[in-house]
């Protein structure tokens, strides 16, 4: 059952997979572990651009690990999970202590990488090395879950215990490049998580989901739960076409990042310009409310724009910053504050 599987699934991604990726075609495995980490809950549409601009920058390990991680959220602004970005900088100065630069070939020593992984790890072994693992992201979860009938959350320990001896059981001795990145495509184009492709995939044949009517159910969705919904006030303090930019402490949401400065509601605005950032307030506007989601909350933004006449000399405060206009909006900044930034 599994050769038919596997065999099936290798004809099919010959003929009818992704072939053009900008990942695609290189044994370089720096190159791939960037595309692997940009490709952690992103689709692959997304994170070309971002992909091509991280390469150009910063075309191999040493340069990655050298520069400031001000730069390298700066590229992946927009991207969002800025982690991975933080996992993929701390990596790279990893692989150069310790390795030496030379990214390390091994399948423990590169799960061990910050932000990587097993099912990370096993694809970078097996596009950059040709190596022989299973690799279970969430594409290759929802098909193995269809093909076998794993019923259950693929998130829950024991249904993705199960998913990994069946992506174990499934994987061939040879082809093993081709069949990795057929399950990859199969996942993306056809065994969609809604409306999926059945009669045009190579393996429905043999699909208990598809024999028994169960694409629409299985695998199950992860548990409703609500979220919780959290409010900030943020200030766009403006003074002779700049806005001041506060550095995010590195852990946390937007860690690392440029944002706007916080403040509480109900706040003595002008007050708390002054004594917080030493500006003269004249004029208060309030802008219209961001919507932002996270994985694990929802977040309203209520931006206050602040026109200041003066600055009170004082002792710089580090983390803050003064930027003309457009030069903020090129800075490591995320995605909500960009939209701030935009309605100005």
């Amino acid at each position: 059952m599994s050769a038919s599987f596997a065999a099936k699934l290798i004809a099919w991604q010959k003929k009818h997979g992704r072939h053009d990726l900008p990942w695609q075609g290189t044994r370089d495995p720096y190159a791939i572990w960037v595309s692997e980490i940009m490709l952690q809950q992103t689709q692959v549409a997304t994170v070309i651009p971002y992909y091509n601009r991280l390469l150009a920058r910063f075309p191999e390990v040493a340069t990655l690990a050298a520069a400031p991680l001000d730069e390298v959220l700066r590229l992946w602004s927009g991207l969002g999970y800025y982690a991975r970005a933080r996992n993929l900088h701390g990596a790279a100065q990893e692989i150069v202590a310790a390795h030496g630069g030379r990214f390390p070939r091994r399948f423990e020593e590169v799960a061990a990488l910050p932000g990587v992984g097993r099912s990370t790890a096993a694809a970078i072994c097996v596009f950059a090395f040709g190596k022989r693992h299973a690799i279970l992201d969430g594409n290759v979860k929802r098909v193995l879950a269809r093909y076998r009938g794993v019923k259950g959350y693929g998130g829950d320990r024991k249904i993705g215990d199960k998913l990994w001896r069946e992506a174990q059981r499934l994987l061939p001795r040879r082809n093993v490049e081709s069949y990795t990145q057929g399950l990859m495509d199969l996942g993306a184009t056809v065994c969609t998580r809604s409306k999926p492709r059945c009669p045009v995939c190579p393996v429905h044949g043999g699909c208990v989901a598809f024999r028994r009517g169960w694409t629409g159910t299985v695998p199950a969705p992860r548990p409703s739960k609500r979220l919780p919904h959290k409010r900030t006030m943020m200030l766009v303090l403006m003074r002779a076409g700049e806005v001041l930019l506060e550095k995010r402490p590195p852990s946390g949401i937007w860690g690392g990042m440029w944002c706007l400065p916080e403040a509480v509601r109900k706040t003595d605005l002008e007050a708390y310009c002054l004594k917080r950032f030493g500006a003269h307030v004249t004029e208060i506007e309030e802008l219209e409310t961001i919507a932002h989601g996270f994985t694990h909350f929802s977040l309203d933004i209520r931006p206050l724009c602040v026109k200041v006449s003066a600055l009170v000399p004082q002792a710089a405060e580090p983390g803050l910053v003064w930027l003309p206009f457009e030069e903020a909006r090129g800075a490591a900044i995320p995605a909500p504050v960009r939209r701030i930034l935009a309605q100005l």
